[in-house]
Parts: C-alpha cells; structure tokens; sequence
C-alpha cells in the first residue's frame, strides 16, 4: 500500500532546497535572505503521522476480522468432523470356553499313615535302634523294653497250665476206671437177675447188684465231667499264658509299616507302663512313599470335585517341580461353618521330596458343565446402567448389551449371560459410545479361549 504526496507539501520541500542552495553559494547573504524568506513563507502543518495511525488502525481492523473468520471456519468445520465422525475402535470375538477349569487353592501335605506308638509293656528301656528322622522298615525293632515281672508272670502262669494238664491227666484215668466199673457192674446184674429169675438168688441180690450198676455209671458221668473241667481250667490257663507271650512280645517294639521316625520322647534306662495310651507315646512314625495332600474346596468348585479329578502340586519353595495326584476322597458333606468341602489329594512320593505338613499349592482340572462365554476385560463397560459391552453389529453400528460375571480371572472374565459366543466386542469402547454409534472396527486377531484360573486365600475364603 503506497502513501500521497501532498502538492504543497512538495513545493515547500523545492524551496527549502533552493535556499538551502543559495545560501551555500553565497555565505554572506544567509542571515539575511533566509531570514527575510522564512518570515516571508512558512510551510503548513504536516498530516503524515495522522494518515498513518489511520492506516494502522484499518490494518489491524481487517486483521482480527480474517482472523475471526478463520476460527469460525475452524469450528464449523470441527462441529462438522465431530458429527460425521466415525471412531477406530479394536474389536475382538467372544470365545465360547469349554476346556477344563483350573482351580488353584491352598493345602497342605500330610502322611499317608500317622502312627503314635506306646509301650504295651512296663518295665525299662534297655535299648534304642533309632532316632529322629530315621528309615525303618515294617518289623525293624525300634526299641526293647526289659519287663522281668512281665517274664515272671509269664513262666508262673505255664506251670499252673502245666498243673491243670497233670489233673487233666488223671480225671482221664479216673474215667477209664469207671468205665471199668461200669461193665463189672453191667456183667453182675445181668448174672443176679438171671439167676434170681430161675429161683437161684434171692431178690435182694438182684437189687443190690443193680444198684451197684447204677453207681457205677454215675460215678462214669462224674469221672467225665471232671475231665470236662480239667479241660476247661486248662483252656483258660492257656489264654493266660498266650496273653502273657504276647505282652512279653511288645517288650520289642518294632515299626507297624514303613515309614520315618518323626519323633522320639524316650531315652535308655527311662521307664514306661504298659497301656498308657493317654500318656506320651515312645515314637511318632509317618509313612511318605504316598503322601495325602487336604484341600479346603470352597462351595462355588465343591459341585465339581469329585474322585478320579487330576491335580497337580507345587511347593512354593521348590517352583521348577510339579507333583502330579487325583482326588481320592472327600468329605462329601460341605463345612457348615465355613462351607467348604474337605478333599485329599493322594501323591506319589517315591523319592521322599515331599514332606509331611507343607504348605502347597493345589490345582484341579475341574471339568465344566456347560462351556462358558470369556472376553478380555479391557472390554467392561461399567456405568449407571451397570455391566456391559459393546458389541458391533454387521451395519458397523455399536450395540450395548448387559453382562452378568460368572467369574473375575484378572485379564479375562467369564460371563454367566448376556453374550452366546462368536460376538464381535469392542476393546476400550470410547465413554461416548452410545447404541447406534458407527464404528470402524479394528481386528485384534481370534480371541482364544484359556483355561480359568482362580487363587482362594485359606485363611480369608
């Protein structure tokens, strides 16, 4: 834009030239001429600066008014983007899960076999084959106990058997002679009766001599019940003597199975009683070639656990093994308490790594019984309107579909109704997305089913 020049303005600036040329020429006439000239005509006021804050003004007018104009364009245009706006979303399919579910719940390791073994006979230790964490074999002696009251008893008690077989044996002689008696008197009173029938012997004869017969066999009977009793006294003087070898028997205490000596509370020369099964035991033995590991079930899995289920078994402390077992028995009836079911798991323990009374981690292949709907997590929407999920729809239009959990897995979640499987969901749906929004859908690949996980705090659950 180019500024006028005033023709007054321009005329002035040709005389102020001119003088100023006059006055170089002639030095000695400045003082006067030019005096005399700028009294004669001075130029008018100057309007330069006037016209260029005009200008200003108009160009900063016209500036903000074409800046105004492009950010109402902006924002027409950022309205229209917004409403013809169609969102990128990843989509991923719901899968349909009917692969076995793995629960994982705490438990811990117990012996197969669990033995506290007294003494059965009193007397002293004289001797000690084992101690603490020893091997033993079933029959090993693990102790010998000295009992010589306990010996006594026993040689006391064979004599009087000894005894009551000597009167055994003479209540049997006794016998044999009454059956002697007996046929004499027989013979005799079939002779007297004959003869006093013929006239030959008075009657009295042949009553005497039947009386004689019937002595006779009454003696027999008597003689015959006295054997009886020999033999009973002798059948019961037996069980004593056989009670008493077998007492004598535990004073060698020896292993009920195979196992290891898990505790000892005796020493030599400590005296013991028999039958003191209140008392402290001599021994604790456990067997661990099996070992059973208890499992608190809580009531949500305790319908599907059953015998024959697999599961395996870790120890924290030892993460790079696995120990595989079955359920092998369970209460069947739930805790009311606490409503959990008790379970053993029965694992094989042939190198004798596992020990009574670890704190592991158990996890059951449950089988499902009916497969379930699984879809990440990232695609829960939660709001006021409670769970759902987006789900696109062949026009690429967003559906909202409410959710029921089954179970919360961390990642994935499974879903007890709202999705059949095979359903297309959004992942992170934008909080603006409502029913009916168009979407660009985004496959993330084919969501694959896993199998569910679940961690059960023993002591909280």
């Amino acid at each position: 834009m180019s500024l006028l020049t005033h023709p007054h303005d321009a005329a002035s600036d040709a005389a102020e030239r001119a003088h100023a040329h006059a006055v170089e020429i002639d030095p000695l006439r400045h003082d006067t001429a030019g005096e005399a000239l700028s009294h004669a005509r001075l130029p008018p006021p100057r309007k330069r600066p006037v016209l260029v804050a005009i200008l200003a003004l108009g160009s900063a007018l016209g500036l903000g008014g074409w800046h105004h104009w492009q950010t109402y364009r902006t924002s027409v245009e950022t309205q229209e983007d917004a409403v013809s706006f169609v969102p990128t979303v990843r989509t991923v399919p719901a899968s349909e899960d009917d692969a076995p579910m793995s629960l994982t719940l705490p438990g811990q390791t117990q012996a197969f076999d669990h033995a506290d073994i007294f003494a059965r006979a009193t007397g002293y230790i004289s001797e000690r084959k084992v101690d603490i964490g020893s091997r033993v074999k079933k029959g090993d002696l693990l102790i010998r106990i000295a009992a010589p009251d306990l010996d006594q008893q026993k040689r006391q008690a064979e004599a009087q058997l000894g005894q009551l077989e000597a009167q055994l044996s003479v209540a049997q002689a006794d016998v044999e002679q009454a059956k002697a008696n007996v046929t004499l008197a027989n013979v005799t009173d079939a002779r007297t009766s004959t003869l006093a029938g013929q006239g030959w012997a008075s009657k009295q004869n042949a009553d005497q001599s039947r009386a004689q017969m019937l002595t006779a066999s009454a003696s027999l009977t008597a003689a015959e019940a006295k054997v009886k009793v020999a033999q009973a006294n002798i059948t019961a003087q037996q069980a004593t003597v056989d009670r008493l070898r077998t007492l004598t028997t535990f004073e060698n205490v020896t292993a009920p199975f195979d196992g290891i000596i898990v505790a000892r509370m005796v020493d030599v020369g400590d005296l013991v009683h028999a039958d003191s099964g209140n008392g402290t035991p001599l021994f604790s033995i456990d067997s661990s070639d099996v070992l059973r590991v208890s499992v608190q079930v809580p009531q949500s899995a305790a319908v599907s656990i059953h015998d024959g289920v697999s599961a395996s078994v870790m120890v924290p402390q030892m993460p790079e093994r696995t120990f595989k077992g079955t359920v092998s028995r369970s209460s069947v009836a739930l805790r009311s308490s606490v409503r959990t079911l008790d379970t053993e798991v029965d694992v094989a323990n042939p190198d004798g790594i596992l020990r009574p009374g670890l704190y592991v981690n158990v996890t059951f292949d449950v089988p499902r019984a009916h497969p379930f709907v699984t879809i990440p997590s990232e695609a829960l929407i939660f709001d006021a309107a409670g769970t759902q999920v987006a789900v696109v729809q062949p026009d690429d239009t967003v559906m909202l579909r409410p959710i029921t959990i089954a179970r919360d897995l961390g990642t994935r979640l499974e879903l007890r109704t709202g999705l059949k499987g095979g359903e297309t969901i959004v992942l992170n749906p934008p909080a603006d997305l409502r029913d009916g929004s168009h979407v660009a859908p985004k496959p993330e690949g084919r969501s694959e089913g896993s199998v569910a996980k679940l961690s059960v705090q023993a002591s909280a659950e």
